[in-house]
Parts: C-alpha cells; structure tokens; sequence
C-alpha cells in the first residue's frame, strides 16, 4: 500500500488509543478504503425499521435477519485484508491477495449445502468464512483459520504453515494453490464424480445429492484450463451426462494492471452452459441470482455458469500500487461501489442498524482482528525440512504390498490369463487391468480411443464388453479434461486409471499433475488426496513412425515434480507386477502414479533371435501376486558378470541385453541393471549394483541434457561411488520422420561401443 495515499488517525482517535493497542501491530495507518467505508455509513440516512423476519424488498428472499449476518461475514472478511497488510509490513505474513470488494460471494456460500464440495478462488475469502459459519462453526474459527494461513502457522488446518489456501476438511472445500483456474478441469472431475459413483453405487466422500462449486476471476477465464473446464461442462451436457457444477466468476474487470474488455466474460461463456448473472456489490441481487444458479443445477444435474460482478479493491496483492496503472477515476469509481458499504446501506435504510451502530461495530470488530493476527503471528512455524514434506508422499510399503496381492473374488475371464501361456507386455498390461477392475468397483478406466477401439495399441481392448460405458469410457479429446475428470474422481473416492495417448501429448497438461494432483496431499497434511494412475503410452523406436509427438523421450519434467511416481517397465511380467503396486499405491497411499508403457515394446516377442519368444512372460496367478510383488523403488538385475554394470530402463533393457551377450561372448562379463522406477530411483539397488564392478555404464534412451543419466550419475556421486562412469544417451534433439530417427536415437551399437570404450 503507498503510505503517501493514506489517511492517518486523527489526533482523537490516537489519544483513545491505549497502550497496549500499541502492542498489536503498531499504529494502524487507514486507507482509502477504511475511510470511505467510515465516511460514508456515516452520511447514511435511516430508515423506518422492518421486521428482521420479512424480505427486505418485493422479489427477493433476502430477510434483514439473514443481511445483517452476512454484513458481519463481509465484515470479517474485509478486516482480514486490513490485517494482512499489517502483518505483511511487519514482516509477520506472507500473503496478501485479498478478498476486498469480492465480499459479495459470501452469498453464494449460502445458497449451497456445507456439504457440497466446493474450489475456491483466492478472492473468495468471505465464502470461506460464511461456509465455516453454515458448519455452526464459531465466527473466530474461521477467522482464525486465514489468520494462521497467512502467518504460516503449523496450526493452519489444511495446509499447516505450507501455503495460504482457503480449505478444510471439514467445510468441503478442497484447497486450490492455483492462481490461473487450473483447478477448473478438477471441478468438473468432481462434478461427474458425484453422479459417477451414484450410478456405480460405490461410496463417494459427498452426498448422492451434493454439486461442485467452483470460483475463479475474470482474468482466468482466458486461461487454456478454463476453458477446459468450461468446454468439458458443456460436452457432459451436450452429450446427456449428469454434471452438477456451479462455475463463479467473480468478475472484478482486471487482472492485476491488464483490463478484461466490458463484457468479455458474458460474451466468452460457453452457449450451452446455463448462463446467470448478478451484481456482486448488491446483497440481494447476488443473494437471489445465486439461489437460483444452485437450485438450477441441483435440480437439473447440469452445469451453470453465475458471473459476479464485482470490484477489486486495496489493489492486487502486497506492495502494488495501482495508480501506477489505474487512473483515481477508476479507483474512487471502483470504492463508490464497495460491497460492505451497499450491506450497511441496506441495514441502515431499512431501520435494522444506525449508522453510529455500524461504525462502531466495525471498530470493535477491527480491534478484535488485529487481536487475533497478533497471536496468529506468535504461534509456531514450520521448522525443519522434515516437517515440510511430511505430508508430501507419505509412504506405507507394507500396506502397498497386501493391497498389491489381493485379487478379486471373481474374475472376469473367460480363459485365465494365467492359463494363456506366455502374453506380451501389452497383454498383461490388459489383464492387470482386468483384474484390478474386478477386485475394485471404484477403479475406472477413460481416456481417448480406449472404449471401443481398445486404445491406439489395442491395450485395453475388450474391458469396454467386460465392465461397461460407466467405467470404461471415451473422454474428448484434451489432455487437461482427461487428467482434470481422474484429479476429481480421486479426490471424490473413485480410483482413475487415465491414460494419455502419447507422452508429447501428456506436456499439454502437465500442470494438472505437476500443479494439483502432485500438491493436494502436500498443502491439505492429507486430508485430501487425489489418487491416481496414469498410463502413457510412452517412448519412442517405432520404426520412424509418426515424428515427434508420437515419438517422444523427453521424462525430465515428470521427474522433476516432488512426490510423483514414476514407473517405466520394460517386460510383461514387470509391467503386471507394476501396474498392481501402483493402483495399491493410489489406493493406500493415496499416490500419484504415472506409468509409462514403451509402445515399442508393447506387442514385441523376441529377445535375441526371431522367433525365440524371448520378450514374452507368462501371468501370474493371483496366489502368486504376493510373492512376486515389485515395491516402489526397487530395480533388476540381469546376469552376474563382474567387469561392467550396465544401468538401463524402457527400451533399454533389451538392446542391453543383446548387448551384454556379444560382449560376454568376448570374455566380457557383464550385468544388466533395469531401474524399473524412475522416481524415486532405485538408490540401494542401483549401489550394490555399482559396486559389485567398478565400472558402470549408462544407456538412457531420453536426451542427454535433463535425462535420466544425469540423476543416476548424481545419485551414485552423492552416495560415496568412487568407481567409473560413463554414459550413452540419444542426442539433444526432437525425434524426425522416417529412418533419420536412427540418427539421435540411442542403438545397441551405440551401447555396445561404449561398453568396450569403457572396459578398455
């Protein structure tokens, strides 16, 4: 806030102070804002009294027992801002995006249920504390909540120090760290999730009856998520599909300096979406309108659409000055329309409150605030890294493992796979799903092509006859609506097995991974989880086919994000054993998964000689699953050679393999190490093996520069290896049409040669 643009304290108000006020957070300097609020209830008239009881005008439903509540929520929620800011310029608090002038949305917070789950914009703190309220929550315990958020207190009860979120367990109001609406498509997941698990009859954390609530500004709407999200809605509706969803935009007409054009979020709305539209800054405009936006979808099963109109005051967020951007035409245009002024207009004309009444209210209230925020900024903060990522991943292997070897009462096979001799990878891949299916009435399976057709490589062909449309099903075709439907499956209780085409294709939406699935444990200290299993269709060495985006090797940004599994089995039989550990993982530790499928290697047979079957692996029986359980992070080895350890994975494996057998047949004993888990790596495994012969070799099938090779190289430097190293990669490069990806892409020879360089 510039100072210079403040009203201090008159000499009166100072003297009034006592002393101990001077302990809360200093003198308290009032802007703009806090002196047009006091001026103008001040020059405020009053009116005959109207019975609290009665609708406070002919058309609405608003009584002045319901408007004098929610002036005492907008209250709350504008004194936070106040106290933000001073916590702020005390160095106490650390985030100051605040709700001021978007005070209106608290009405929204009552024409829906406590109990429907709801995603909440960062200007939504008065929805924040009128839910907390509806919950018969005490008003200080919502108050108190975004008080800790902002001091990054331990005792903030969703993200415990982490971030400032609105969010609680208890309220149904899932925490969102995005400021660019990419918890839009995850709205619409738990919309479909709702009415999906209804149909199935599978139990969902919300009621059979409950809608999603999702809120957003202006600027958003612009973003490639919400349209998404938006453009989702709308195929479910076109399509016939039950998706209960309230979209709010909360539409201020800027974002941060940059102007939304007049009516660019009414004219931008999806057509097919049920379009609703009141005036944020008048309590029984958005009172009535948002009603009627609820008992709409309610009712109907369908998406809407509800445009506040709003406005943004004390600026964007922190040190931001707006007449650097702003005219003082548009900022006193912008206050002329606040909120908590047109509330206490209405109280005061319809003789519920006088205007002396209101100010001093607003004192007491104010010193109450700053009160608390001086405690919040005493209370303990995170202290150690280990505290910080406690929540991140939690972990629970041997769970993992029971949940891994346990199989389905019955199976939906007519001939056992275990009786159908030797399968391919793609096969068992097929059959794992199956299986987990059967075992699990909450596991669902969706993405583009894998109904009907079974997938571009056929690798879930035949589940749609098995399990039916409800749980094997076609999504459009959007990375970020695929990924947003399994985000809101997860955390509504389902348990999504997406799958993502090609993994170019999965870059579109990576954001939806690496920005809400990987971060909801992590900022809700797990009251939240989203779990999930990605499928991908991975990798590249399919004989030139189909360039870059259907060839593509890059993993760097899936490794990088905190938290994440990432799971690359090259073999049939792994790729079963895999495929169970993760879905256990989702299940019991809540995991985010993402399993990536060599497409090469998808119907591939051969091991050294056409014909050999030597890339083939029988299925194991249930009975069995227990004993042949992969754990996360664990490798495997190939021969027990003693000159080189060659480390690999995905394609890898088998050009290694052949490999390693022409240099054994030169007196070269080599061993052959497939990491199987590309985060977390295999550390102990990759140890033994690096130690048992000095000399490692690494061939990585992604690029040199952000490949795999690089964290294998730094993993067994920081783990004391003093032996050699060398590594072989495929070149800096996208992967070209036809034979000249030969050219950049890793090869045998390419192993071969180096693996001699390096045994000298």
């Amino acid at each position: 806030m510039d100072r210079s643009k403040t009203k201090p304290w008159s000499t009166a108000e100072r003297a009034g102070r006592t002393a101990h006020r001077e302990d809360i957070i200093g003198l308290v300097a009032r802007d703009d804002v806090e002196t047009h609020f006091a001026e103008a209830v001040q020059a405020l008239t009053a009116g005959p009294r109207r019975d609290p009881g009665l609708p406070l005008r002919p058309g609405t439903t608003l009584t002045g027992t319901r408007c004098r509540e929610l002036f005492e929520i907008q209250l709350g929620s504008r004194l936070l801002d106040i106290a933000a800011r001073e916590l702020r310029e005390q160095d106490q608090g650390f985030y100051t995006i605040g709700s001021a002038g978007h005070e209106g949305n608290a009405a929204v917070a009552v024409a829906v249920r406590e109990t429907d789950p709801a995603l909440l914009h960062y200007r939504s703190g008065a929805f924040y504390l009128a839910r907390s309220a509806q919950a018969g929550r005490l008003p200080e315990e919502g108050l108190r909540d975004v008080l800790l958020g902002l001091t990054a207190a331990v005792e903030e009860p969703i993200a415990g120090g982490r971030h400032k979120v609105f969010g609680h367990p208890d309220l149904a109001i899932i925490p969102q760290t995005s400021t660019i609406a990419s918890h839009l498509p995850r709205a619409v997941g738990v919309a479909f999730a709702i009415e999906r698990s209804k149909a199935l009859g599978v139990t969902s954390r919300w009621p059979t009856d409950a809608i999603a609530v999702c809120s957003f500004g202006d600027a958003s709407v612009n973003q490639a998520a919400a349209l998404t999200g938006l453009n989702t809605a709308a195929y479910g509706r076109s399509r016939g599909l039950p998706l209960p969803i309230l979209f709010v935009c909360e539409d201020n007409g800027i974002g941060i300096s940059v102007k939304t054009p007049p009516g660019w979020v009414r004219d931008a709305h999806h057509p097919l979406l049920e379009y609703f539209e009141a005036d944020g800054c008048e309590l029984t405009d958005v009172y009535d309108v948002a009603q009627r936006a609820a008992d709409y979808v309610r009712a109907n099963r369908a998406p809407a659409f509800l445009r506040i109109s709003t406005v943004r005051l004390m600026g964007h967020a922190g040190s931001d000055v707006e007449i650097a951007y702003r005219t003082r035409k548009e900022i006193a245009a912008d206050l002329a329309r606040d909120p908590l002024v047109a509330t206490a207009r209405i109280l005061v004309e319809n003789g519920l409150a006088h205007p002396e009444s209101l100010t001093a209210r607003y004192e007491a209230e104010r010193e109450r605030v700053l009160r608390m925020a001086l405690e919040a900024a005493r209370r303990p903060r995170l202290t150690s890294a280990h505290d910080v990522l406690a929540p991140l991943a939690p972990r629970d292997p041997q769970a993992v493992q029971r949940g891994a070897a346990r199989s389905p009462a019955q199976r939906p096979f007519r001939v056992l796979p275990e009786t159908e001799g030797k399968l391919t990878l793609a096969q068992a891949v097929n059959r794992s799903l199956a299986d987990a299916m059967a075992a699990d009435p909450g596991v669902l399976v969706f993405g583009e092509d894998v109904a009907r057709k079974g997938g571009v490589y056929g690798v879930t062909r035949g589940l749609l006859r098995q399990f039916g449309a409800e749980r094997v099903f076609d999504t459009l075709l959007d990375e970020q609506a695929v990924l947003g439907l399994a985000l809101g499956s997860g955390v509504s209780g389902l348990l999504p097995v997406p799958e993502i085409q090609y993994l170019a294709y999965l870059h579109n939406a990576l954001d939806q991974i690496r920005g809400e699935a990987a971060t909801l444990q992590f900022f809700s200290q797990g009251a939240f989880r989203n779990p999930m299993v990605v499928r991908v269709a991975a990798y590249a060495y399919q004989k030139g086919f189909g360039g870059h985006f259907h060839n593509d090797n890059s993993v760097a940004a899936l490794r990088d994000i905190p938290g994440v599994v990432v799971a690359s089995p090259a073999r049939p039989d792994d790729a079963a054993s895999m495929l169970r550990t993760c879905l256990a993982a989702a299940r019991e530790d809540g995991s985010v998964c993402v399993f990536l499928e060599p497409i090469a290697l998808y119907h591939h047979k051969d091991l050294f000689e056409p014909g050999d079957n030597g890339w083939l692996a029988p299925y194991v029986p249930p009975a069995r699953w227990g004993e042949t359980h992969v754990p996360i992070g664990r490798a495997r080895a190939y021969g027990d050679g003693r000159d080189l350890t060659i480390v690999t994975f995905g394609n890898g494996v088998r050009m290694s393999l052949r490999a390693a057998v022409r240099l054994t047949k030169d007196g070269l004993g080599c061993r052959v190490l497939d990491l199987r888990w590309l985060s977390p790596l295999p550390v102990d495994d990759l140890m033994r093996a690096a130690e048992l012969t000095g000399k490692v070799l690494i061939a990585d099938e992604t690029r040199r520069s952000g490949g795999v090779s690089e964290s294998v190289i730094a993993t067994l430097i920081d783990h004391g290896y003093t032996g050699q190293i060398a590594r072989v990669a495929s070149q800096d490069s996208f992967i070209p049409l036809g034979a000249a990806a030969d050219h950049v892409l890793l090869s045998e020879l390419d192993i071969e040669q180096a693996a001699r360089k390096l045994l000298g």
